[in-house]
């Protein structure tokens, strides 16, 4: 049996006898380049969809730009990093460029390893969402190639930041709490341990939020952390350990400082026999997509994960075509989505 013929490969020659334009003027099209008219970028363009033509990533790497980003996320099984991605991918539909994933597993080896081989491989620039890594890394990196650190503190003139305004969001929640009269609200955080970077990271700043609102509140004496991950485990074993205290000593309220912890804290809760909000309030951070679904309704900070990604862009793109500009920093300010999650407590 004689094997399938191999279809030719479509080529920028044939885009461009196609619309009966020169080489050129495809050319210019396809790098959005000064000089193409309205009239040849449309006929263009139909000639490209009428022949499915897909520009070589090889030659366009050889002309100095892939048309590629590289989205680097921390982990795929968190709610939150979606909405940036969501926010990037919206903010990348009218152009040329194309998103590819890469796992960083939450270790500065993997997202090492994430980040060379999208640097190897061309890409026009980089993203790298809620970084572990080390700065000397992450400014190696924004040496190399174009890079925008979303989630992370704290700034470089070699990349740019996007960030949460994540100490005012911990005392937006401890506000609230306070004012439904909860006293004894706990805190999750998510345990560094790594102190170089504990200024920079979002999990720090809320835990300091937390501790600063308790002051101004009046709660100093109530201040309660319990340190374990943002992971569903974390938030579950959180509360586990915060109802193993006498009674008296248990929290009538928890923040967590993710959604995906609160998840892990109503599931410790249920366990335990205690309703939600009436035996314990609950609020998370993020105001992910489940939060608003109506069995779990959960109070929840609102950190604009699309506005995160879509600033993430704006700032990409324009340090691509100007690498030399100086490095800029986006700081978004958080909302209080309140919900059933949280109530007055218990008499």
């Amino acid at each position: 049996m004689e094997p399938p013929a191999t279809r030719r490969r479509v080529t920028i020659v044939d885009v461009a006898r196609h619309a009966r334009v020169s080489v050129t003027s495809v050319s210019k099209v396809l790098r959005n380049a000064y000089g193409a008219s309205p009239e040849m970028q449309t006929r263009v363009r139909r000639a490209i969809e009428e022949l499915g033509y897909r520009p070589h990533a090889g030659a366009r790497a050889l002309r100095g730009q892939t048309y590629t980003i590289g989205v680097m996320l921390p982990d795929i099984r968190n709610p939150f990093f979606p909405e940036i991605l969501d926010g990037i991918t919206a903010s990348l539909e009218e152009t040329d460029y194309q998103v590819l994933l890469g796992p960083g597993c939450n270790g500065e080896n993997e997202e090492a390893r994430v980040t060379e081989a999208m640097i190897d491989r061309g890409m026009d620039g980089l993203v790298l969402v809620a970084p572990v890594s080390s700065r000397a890394h992450l400014e190696h990196v924004g040496t190399a190639i174009p890079t925008v650190v979303v989630g992370r503190h704290g700034s470089s003139p070699a990349y740019d930041t996007v960030t949460d305004d994540d100490f005012e969001g911990a005392a937006l929640v401890v506000s609230h709490l306070a004012g439904l009269g909860h006293r004894r609200i706990a805190h999750i955080e998510h345990h560094e341990t790594d102190p170089t970077r504990l200024a920079e990271m979002p999990n720090a700043r809320r835990a300091d939020g937390y501790r600063q609102a308790m002051r101004v509140h009046g709660l100093e004496e109530w201040i309660d952390v319990v340190s374990t991950s943002y992971t569903q485990q974390g938030g579950y074993q959180g509360v586990r350990e915060l109802l193993s205290r006498p009674a008296a000593a248990r929290p009538t309220a928890v923040f967590a400082g993710a959604d995906i912890v609160a998840i892990g804290a109503l599931q410790a809760a249920s366990e335990a026999g205690l309703s939600v909000p009436g035996d314990m309030s609950v609020a998370g951070y993020d105001n992910t997509t489940f939060a608003a679904f109506d069995p779990i309704s959960l109070t929840s900070v609102d950190q604009a994960g699309q506005e995160m990604g879509r600033n993430a862009v704006r700032l990409l793109l324009e340090r691509i075509s100007d690498h030399g500009r100086p490095s800029a920093k986006v700081t978004l300010s958080p909302s209080l989505v309140p919900r059933r999650s949280t109530a007055r407590p218990a008499e």
